[in-house]
């Protein structure tokens, strides 16, 4: 004689809520084998158990209830199939944003263990090998979305050829002829990559806030007039997460690059 469970035998047996059990019965995903004529209770054999079993494991792997009925609702092979390749899909998809959370967490855990950027005291000359970076082909302004995004953002522009590809955990704004573009640094990249290379050489910098912004490039500008040079062909304004909702800036006034008259400083 075939045995029967109650819902809460079923439930424990099964690993989920009685009521999981009942509403998979209401939509007509899992019915119970035989219902008490007088008590209307349901009763649930040991195949009604696998079979709830079942909804759990494709649950896990991504699938919705509406999915999970039409692929335990079939023997099309294409079907099932094409239903596991896009539950591969979003796997993929789950663990990329995982990898960029995880990222995150690690690059806020570390300033508040270490903080070990400090932004420079006052005006500093310092100097930079050439870098490389990459402009993005969209307007963006820096945006605690757009800083925290920002690595998926160029990754996304360069498509098929983000393999090829990595960037330094810094954003920030290239100001050039009254524009300004946001931009990652390259620490890899093809030789025939889509990059523009920054001059290297002697850079006047200086930290600042957000508040403090304009005024700290208004003051490198003073400096560099002070030396005699004239207006830089460009400016770069870095950008470092320094919390999880603030962040900071670091100017870079190209130097060598000013032209600078004959014994000046």
């Amino acid at each position: 004689m075939e045995k029967f469970f109650t819902v809460g035998e079923a439930a424990a047996r099964a690993g989920v809520t009685a009521e999981t059990l009942r509403h998979y019965d209401r939509i007509g995903l899992v019915v119970p084998s035989a219902t008490d004529p007088w008590t209307k209770y349901r009763r649930y054999t040991e195949e009604d158990i696998i079979r709830v079993r079942t909804v759990s494991a494709l649950r896990s792997m991504g699938f919705s209830l509406k999915e999970i009925g039409l692929l335990m609702g079939t023997e099309d092979i294409g079907v099932l199939i094409g239903g596991f390749e896009r539950a591969l899909r979003q796997a993929d998809e789950k663990i990329a944003a995982l990898e960029e959370a995880k990222r995150r967490i690690g690059r806020v855990k570390a300033h508040y263990e270490s903080k070990r950027f400090e932004l420079p005291q006052g005006i500093s000359l310092r100097k930079f090998p050439p870098r490389a970076i990459l402009l993005s082909k969209l307007p963006l302004a820096p945006t605690v979305e757009t800083l925290h995004d920002y690595h998926r953002h160029f990754y996304a522009q360069l498509g098929e050829r983000r393999a090829l590809y990595s960037f330094e955990d810094t954003a920030g704004i290239l100001e050039e002829a009254g524009k300004s573009t946001m931009f990652a640094v390259c620490t890899r990249h093809p030789a025939d990559g889509e990059v523009r290379t920054l001059p290297g050489g002697e850079y006047l910098s200086a930290g600042c806030t957000e508040e403090s912004r304009e005024k700290t490039r208004t003051a490198l500008l003073a400096r560099l007039r002070a030396r005699g040079a004239g207006e830089p062909p460009f400016s770069l304004c870095l950008i470092r997460l320094t919390g999880l909702l603030s962040w900071e800036y670091e100017w870079q006034l190209p130097v060598l690059m000013c032209a600078q008259p004959a014994g000046a400083e």
